[in-house]
Order: structure tokens, then C-alpha cells, then sequence
């Protein structure tokens, strides 16, 4: 069963929001004379102030390159980076830290196996299997890898409820079959995708596995050697951390095998004219100096969902989704794209007859803030028939008062186009 499935009963009177909304110091903030409603977690999260002080100490006390440096501030930094590293390793549950590789997002993260895969272990006919629900970010690299190195890409089928269509899934495999690439969670519909059985799959045909868990590591505990995921990715700044930074991580065997993507600085042990030596793992992927900084405001957050946790938040959350399910069907027209059992804080709506668009418009001047347009999955709306949806997401500080001014700004909408 999917961890996010688990919750089933209201927040508990532990989770105290007012009491962590005042640890956001954002949402304090009025938009057009309004209280902010922030509904869009799932694009990037808010910050809480032990995040931005982390960082702050960082360039007011700690500031100097990592790595290369013998005087005392560079190695403080240093020994401040790795230890991110090791926050990060613990975090996802694997006992090396050089396991873990620091890149600027997610889809830096995808793209360094994909462009790294090809001068490793895919070779012309191999084929790599994706799902429909899949962000931009899972798909492009592969579509590249296609069309430039004769990659084979297949997709996994979903149903009318946003569910991956397992048997479909399966017919897929086979002895060409070298790598899944699938997403933890749907960000556009908030499916949950069973990623223990589709990695256990995979191996069975000898093929790796890499998961973008880019919308559920914010929500959920992940364990990656439990999961035996091949790859798994995510990007800091829907985990409450900065933007610019994303991990990989990567089993150790893998990344040693594997080519570097990037050339440069820090990746290197010895250059010639001749030849270069590459750097130990993690560091052979890590060309330039690293958003270090960046690094430790992640750890810093990591740190902080961890002490609320993750087990509680998601219960917070799925108390919310269900509320707000039960709240949004009873408006007029409202039509929820994906409605998968065990789907995560998240939920895409149309209504009839208006455009996503100026349905953002009139709630923005509300102070209400949800994403609207295609949610980098183009492949998503084309197989509901929708050019865009509105999707509301939450995130642990969001509140049922919050909910309920979603829907009354929905209902100001229907006001003022009929």
C-alpha cells in the first residue's frame, strides 16, 4: 500500500497550523488588500524561516568556495556541504552519502542519467518505459535520447480516473526493456504510482529503475533501499528548501559505472592534454562549484519537516484533500480531473464554460494564488480533452479556512462570468 493512501482520519489535535503557518514568514503577507491564500505547494513550496536564517548564516559567517581550499572558511563551508549530503542520504534512507548527488533540480537530475545512460548501458533499440501522467521533465530527455540515439520510448497507459493501467503497464516490458522512468506522484493529478511493484517489475526484466519523486518526498517517508529504487530524484524547493538545488540519488555500483554528463572543475582528479581522471562518486557528477549554500537550506528544511513529520503532515494534508473534494463537487460545473484512490494533496478542476486562465485572474485579486495552464504534462490534458486546468495544492500550512475561501472565490468567479 502507498504511504499517502494510510491516512485516513482527521489531522490529530498535535498538528498545530497556526502555530507552523507563523514559522512561513511569506504568509503573512496581503495580496491586492487580501490574506494570502497559497494553494500552489506543488509548483514551489514556502520557506520557513529556519531555512532562509540557515542560509543567511551561511554568506554572513561561513561564505567561501568548498572543496578546494586550505584556510579555515573554505573548509568550515566544506564540512557544512557534506554534512547537507549526509542529511540528504539519511533522509531518503541510504547508509551513503556518496550515494547522493547534488544537481540544480530535478530535471538536471534525469538528465544526467539520461545523458550519462547513453554513454553507459543504452545502446540503439533499447527501450525505456515511461507513464502518461509524467512531468516535461521525465519525458523530453527520453524523447531526445530517441530521436538522437535511437532510443525506443514506450508509454504506459492511464485510466479515466488518472490511475496507471497496470496490465498495460506489464504487456510493456520485455528483454529490450533497460530502464522505468515513472513518477512517486502525478503532479497534475495527484496520482500515487505503486513504485515498489513497478521497480520490482522492472528487475525482473533486467531493467533499472529511476522514480521522479519530485511531488511525494515533500508529503511522504521514502526509503530508497527498501523501495530498491535504481534512481531516485527530487528538487529542493517543493521540499520546503531553496531553488537551485535537486539530488540524485543513485546506487553506488551505478554511478561508478556510469560516465559523467559534464566536464569541469571539482570532477576531476588529474587533467592532461592527454587524458583526464575523473573524480570519486559523488563528485565525478558535480562539475563546477556546487550551490552549496543552496545545499545546506535544504538540509535545513529537511531538517524541519522531520521534526514536525512526515506521518503527521500527511495526514494534515489528506485531511485537506478530502475536504476540499467534498467542498469543490458541490460547486455548479466543477469538473476534478483525476480522481485515482490514494491520490496525493492535489486537485485539477475545470469549469464549464471558463477558462482556466480568467478563472486565476479573478481568484488572484482575491489574494487566492493556484496554478493554472498545463502543469508542464501536455500529454495529461490531451488524454482528459481539457486545453488547461486549475489545480489547487497543498502543502502543510494550508487550513480548512483556506479551503473554504477557495471556494468562495470560485463562487465570485461564476458571479462575474455567469
Amino acid at each position: 500500500m502507498s504511504a499517502l493512501t494510510a491516512p485516513k482520519a482527521p489531522a490529530t489535535p498535535e498538528f498545530d497550523v497556526e502555530r507552523l503557518r507563523a514559522d512561513f514568514p511569506i504568509l503573512s503577507e496581503k495580496v491586492h488588500g487580501k490574506p494570502l491564500v497559497f494553494l500552489d505547494s506543488g509548483a514551489s513550496t514556502q520557506k520557513p524561516k529556519v531555512v532562509i536564517d540557515a542560509m543567511s548564516h551561511m554568506y554572513e559567517r561561513l561564505y567561501a568556495n568548498v572543496h578546494r581550499g586550505i584556510y579555515h572558511l573554505s573548509q568550515a563551508a566544506t564540512d557544512e556541504f557534506e554534512k547537507a549530503r549526509e542529511t540528504v542520504a539519511r533522509f531518503l534512507g541510504t547508509p551513503d552519502s556518496r550515494e547522493i548527488v547534488f544537481t540544480r533540480n530535478a530535471t538536471e537530475a534525469i538528465n544526467l542519467v539520461a545523458y550519462s545512460a547513453i554513454y553507459s548501458f543504452l545502446k540503439p533499440g533499447d527501450e525505456v518505459v515511461i507513464s502518461h501522467l509524467e512531468h516535461h521533465a521525465n519525458i523530453v530527455p527520453w524523447q531526445m535520447l530517441r530521436d538522437r540515439h535511437g532510443i525506443v520510448l514506450k508509454v504506459a497507459p492511464i485510466d479515466d480516473r488518472g490511475a496507471l493501467i497496470w496490465d498495460e503497464f506489464i504487456r510493456l516490458l520485455g528483454p529490450k526493456t533497460k530502464l522505468v522512468a515513472m513518477a512517486h506522484v502525478s503532479n497534475t493529478l495527484g496520482t500515487v504510482l505503486p513504485v515498489a511493484e513497478i521497480i520490482a517489475e522492472a528487475h525482473k526484466h533486467g531493467a533499472l529503475a529511476l522514480i521522479d519523486g519530485s511531488q511525494a518526498v515533500q508529503h511522504i517517508p521514502v526509503d530508497v533501499k527498501a523501495l530498491d529504487a535504481d534512481f531516485y530524484v527530487f528538487t529542493g524547493h517543493k521540499l520546503y528548501g531553496p531553488t537551485g538545488i535537486g539530488v540524485l540519488y543513485g546506487k553506488a555500483a551505478l554511478l561508478e559505472s556510469m560516465q559523467p554528463w559534464q566536464g569541469g572543475g571539482d570532477m576531476i582528479l588529474a587533467v592532461s592534454f592527454d587524458k583526464t581522471e575523473y573524480n570519486e562518486i559523488p563528485h565525478k557528477f558535480e562539475a563546477g562549484t556546487p550551490a552549496f549554500v543552496e545545499a545546506v537550506g535544504l538540509a535545513a528544511a529537511i531538517d524541519y519537516v522531520q521534526g514536525i513529520g512526515l506521518e503527521a503532515i500527511a495526514a494534515h494534508e489528506h485531511d485537506l484533500l478530502v475536504y476540499a473534494t467534498e467542498k469543490l463537487k458541490t460547486i455548479n460545473s466543477l469538473r476534478i480531473i483525476g480522481e485515482a484512490e490514494g491520490k496525493g494533496p492535489v486537485i485539477s478542476f475545470v469549469l464549464k464554460g471558463l477558462h482556466p486562465h480568467d478563472i486565476g485572474t479573478i481568484l488572484d485579486r482575491e489574494g487566492i494564488a493556484v496554478r493554472v495552464g498545463q502543469h508542464c504534462a501536455h500529454p495529461v490534458m490531451d488524454r482528459f480533452g481539457v486545453p488547461a486546468t486549475v489545480r489547487a495544492s497543498f502543502g502543510l500550512y494550508n487550513t480548512r479556512a483556506e479551503v473554504d475561501a477557495l471556494c468562495a472565490g470560485l463562487q465570485r468567479v461564476r458571479e462575474i462570468f455567469g
